[in-house]
């Protein structure tokens, strides 16, 4: 068993990739909710012990989701995930998770289990409820087939979105168990999603706000 990277090399990083499909609640602004969603997933990020948080943007001219990041934070800006591995690498990363936008209410520890899991295997990933990934974990410099994998347009162009992006990443691999599965959670990409949010739960204080007075569909 391989030992698993040095704490002080471990990157989390959110996707501000805002041209992906996302469902916006009746009578709450666009770019208001989707900022929303994506302060809070950075927060989680930004709250892990000994993890370098990071924002990766596409489009790379993005002043608003800039303004959500801690003072110090990385920020790439690449438009695909091989890109964004890559950059982070550069930054001297030995690990790192690329983080969907729209998870606010992600437990931290899932993000750790992710990181953990890599102290076996060259890649982890959280699959979303309902298909496509929340987070993709890798050792870095990525193996060739894993990046050979993620530059399938299939994968390329949609990324994390991809419904069955898991399955393609498996399939790629050498063997079976080179690509571990945390344990799941819900992205909200469509209003349905909304029922996942738990207002018990503590975190995701900016969705929760712009949410106030819309039903989460329960």
């Amino acid at each position: 068993m391989t030992d698993a990277p040095g704490p002080s090399a471990r990157f989390a990083a959110v996707l501000a990739w805002p041209g992906r499909s996302l469902d916006v609640p009746p009578g709450i602004d666009p770019g208001e909710y989707r900022l929303a969603l994506l302060e809070d997933t950075y927060e989680v990020v930004a709250g892990l012990e000994l993890v370098t948080p990071a924002l990766v943007l596409d489009p790379p001219d993005q002043p608003d989701a800039e303004a959500v990041t801690w003072p110090g934070t990385p920020i790439v800006r690449e438009p695909s995930l091989t890109g964004a591995f890559a950059a982070l690498h550069a930054l001297g990363a030995e690990s790192a998770a690329l983080i969907a936008p729209d998870a606010p209410d992600l437990p931290p520890l899932l993000i750790g289990k992710l990181f953990r899991a890599l102290g076996s295997a060259p890649a982890a990933a959280c699959r979303a409820e309902g298909g496509a990934l929340v987070a993709l974990a890798a050792r870095l410099p990525l193996p060739a087939w894993l990046a050979a994998a993620l530059r399938d347009p299939a994968l390329r162009d949609t990324g994390l979105d991809t419904p069955d992006a898991l399955d393609r990443l498996r399939a790629a691999a050498p063997r079976p168990g080179l690509v571990p599965q945390a344990p799941g959670w819900h992205r909200l990409r469509t209003l349905d999603d909304l029922r996942f949010l738990d207002p018990g739960l503590e975190g995701w204080e900016n969705t929760r706000a712009l949410l106030e007075g819309h039903p989460l569909g329960r």
